[in-house]
C-alpha cells in the first residue's frame, strides 16, 4: 500500500478561516485620548521575500502607560480602548494599522520602560508564535529599559521604528525573520 506524501507545511495557512475575522486596521476610537499614529511595515523572510499570510496581535499600554484591566474602574475615555488589536499581512506582506502612541509603562523593579508596542507574530509554518517588541526613536528610556538592554547595542535597531520621511504621524518598522537584519525576537 502506498500512502501520499505528507505535506510540508507543519502549520496553516488557517488564519484567513479562524483569525481574519478579528482583524482590523484601527485599534482606537475616536473619543480616545493620545497621539494618534500609524505603523506600516512589512514581514520578510530570510531572502527578503514578503510574507502574505501572517498575522500581528499587538498588545499595548494607554498614553498614560496604563494596561486596561477589564473590570477596573476606568475613566470614562479609556472604556472603549482594550489596548489589543490584530492586523493581517497583505500579498506583498504588508501590515498597517493605526493606534495611539503608548506612554512609559513599569517594568522589573518598578522601572519605567520605553514606550512601545508588545507584538506576536503568527504564521504558517511556526509552531509556536514569535514574540517581539516595537519601540519609537529616540525615546531617552531606551539606555533603561530592561528589555533593550538584554540585546546587543548593534541588534537594539531591529526593534525601533523610524519616523516616514513624509508623514511625522507615521511609524516605519519591518519585521526580517532570518539574515542580517533578523528582528529580535524573545522568548515567550
Amino acid at each position: 500500500m502506498s500512502l501520499p506524501t505528507t505535506p510540508s507545511q507543519t502549520v496553516g495557512p488557517f488564519f484567513s478561516i479562524g483569525l481574519n475575522r478579528l482583524c482590523t486596521n484601527n485599534f482606537c476610537p475616536p473619543e480616545i485620548p493620545g497621539e494618534r499614529i500609524t505603523i506600516h511595515g512589512r514581514v520578510l523572510d530570510g531572502d527578503n521575500q514578503p510574507v502574505p499570510d501572517a498575522i500581528l496581535e499587538i498588545w499595548q499600554a494607554n498614553t498614560s502607560g496604563n494596561f486596561p484591566h477589564y473590570g477596573s474602574h476606568q475613566p470614562d475615555t479609556l472604556a472603549n480602548f482594550n489596548g489589543f488589536g490584530r492586523v493581517a499581512t497583505n500579498d506583498d506582506g504588508e501590515f498597517q494599522f493605526t493606534t495611539i502612541k503608548p506612554g512609559p509603562t513599569l517594568g522589573p523593579n518598578n522601572h519605567s520602560q520605553a514606550p512601545h508596542l508588545s507584538i506576536n507574530l503568527f504564521m504558517r509554518g511556526l509552531l509556536k508564535h514569535l514574540v517581539t517588541r516595537l519601540y519609537f526613536p529616540n525615546d531617552p528610556l531606551h539606555t533603561t529599559d530592561f528589555a533593550l538592554n538584554l540585546i546587543e547595542p548593534n541588534r537594539r535597531a531591529t526593534l525601533i521604528a523610524e519616523k516616514s520621511a513624509t508623514d511625522p504621524a507615521t511609524f516605519e518598522w519591518n519585521i526580517h525573520l532570518q539574515g542580517p537584519q533578523e528582528t529580535v525576537f524573545f522568548d515567550s
